[in-house]
């Protein structure tokens, strides 16, 4: 099983990045986005994901584990291939999407080429309790009788590792958090400050 691959990008084409190893090409197919990342002639790092069928065996190609994570949860809906899955990871940054189905956001899935409304409201549906769960999920168990002694500091400390499980950086879970009102909730913290990183 491949995790990740690291070496040359050598070409760059639509839809695809070639990225040379110890002398061996791997086609990879990637979002815009991974691919907007990538220069030919340097060095790159892929998170990959694996395809397997009788006939084909693809590899897909991701800048960050984030951006993996949401391409395997799409699959795991009912209707939704690789390339529809890329597709909208084309338009939506994983952030951007994590929001969307949060909030049911059905237009910014549809803005994905070869997105019908159907698909979008299935992948809404079936995924707004998996990505829901998560935090709800990862909330409770970080929350105790002893964090909340400590008030506004362990909610923040919190925070910043539950976003920090999600695939973001110490960076970026600080920036994300600045100014959240810390009173709140901790699942509420947690998605005001992904609110935050879609803006």
């Amino acid at each position: 099983m491949f995790y990740h691959l690291k070496g040359v990008v050598t070409d760059l084409l639509p839809g695809m990045a070639v990225v040379e190893c110890g002398g061996v090409g791997y086609g990879v197919t990637a979002s815009t986005y991974t691919l907007s990342q990538l220069r030919a002639g340097t060095e790159a790092k892929l998170y990959i994901s694996e395809s397997v069928r009788e006939d084909a065996f693809d590899l897909y190609g991701f800048k960050t584990l984030a951006e993996k994570r949401c391409f395997e949860l799409m699959l795991t809906v009912s209707g939704v291939g690789p390339k529809a899955a890329i597709s909208i990871l084309s338009v939506c940054s994983p952030d951007a999407l994590y929001m969307a189905v949060l909030s049911g956001n059905e237009k910014m899935l549809t803005a994905a080429p070869g997105i019908g409304k159907k698909i979008a409201q299935r992948i809404l549906l079936e995924l707004k309790d998996k990505l829901g769960g998560e935090v709800s999920e990862f909330a409770s168990s970080v929350e105790s009788p002893a964090a909340s002694l400590d008030g506004d500091r362990s909610k923040l400390a919190d925070a910043n590792a539950a976003l920090a499980a999600l695939g973001y950086s110490g960076a970026e879970c600080a920036a994300a958090l600045k100014g959240v009102d810390m009173s709140l909730p901790l699942e509420e913290i947690i998605r005001a400050a992904l609110r935050g990183m879609v803006r």
